[in-house]
């Protein structure tokens, strides 16, 4: 092989190994608009069943670095009143100073301060989740699902997570029983790289 031929080999290469260093390393917008997300809940009814549902409005960025797991992070905003469990007056209840106060507080937040790769594409996000004016301390277990090119140009790379929380951790003081104290989200994001 020429002396040309190798340089403009080694040229490329490190060139390419830039290329593929960056792309592992993306700042990535949760696709609300396209509806491509999506904030799941659960919470015991009575001891006999589940009430499930969904808050439908919330915005969030993540980063997300193959390479370098420490420098993930994501950021979530959620608006409380988007609450929905199919049921307009249950809704409504819950939308109230009896459980949500969503006029006194009509977010809820979560900024996460680190990420543990556990291998295999999974890990735990730890973070701070404000809800009705308490922040605490929490920790999400993720699993990447998938990334990849769209049919419009882009990049996308989604991630699923589940969370249990006691809500009297974030003072609820309402009663349901012992079993209703604890909160099941179950999360799907998909985010757009930017």
């Amino acid at each position: 092989m020429s002396t040309f031929k190798s340089i403009a080999l080694a040229s490329f290469l490190a060139g390419s190994t830039l290329l593929v260093t960056t792309a592992n390393a993306a700042d990535y917008v949760i696709d609300t608009e396209g509806a491509h997300a999506s904030i799941n809940f659960k919470i015991d009814h009575l001891g006999v069943s589940y009430v499930v549902g969904r808050f439908n409005e919330f915005t969030g960025t993540f980063t997300f670095d193959s390479e370098n797991p420490d420098n993930n992070r994501i950021e979530v905003t959620v608006k409380t009143a988007s609450v929905d469990s199919n049921h307009t007056e249950r809704d409504n209840h819950v939308r109230s100073s009896d459980y949500l106060d969503v006029e006194r507080w009509s977010e809820a937040r979560f900024v996460s301060t680190r990420y543990v790769d556990l291998g295999e594409g999974k890990g735990q996000v730890i973070g701070n989740l404000t809800l009705f004016g308490e922040t605490r301390e929490v920790t999400i277990d993720v699993a990447k699902y998938g990334e990849g090119a769209d049919p419009w140009g882009g990049y996308r790379a989604g991630f699923t997570g589940e969370l249990a929380i006691n809500v009297g951790d974030f003072g609820m003081d309402f009663n349901l029983g012992p079993a209703a104290q604890t909160v099941y989200l179950d999360l799907h994001v998909e985010g757009i790289r930017q």
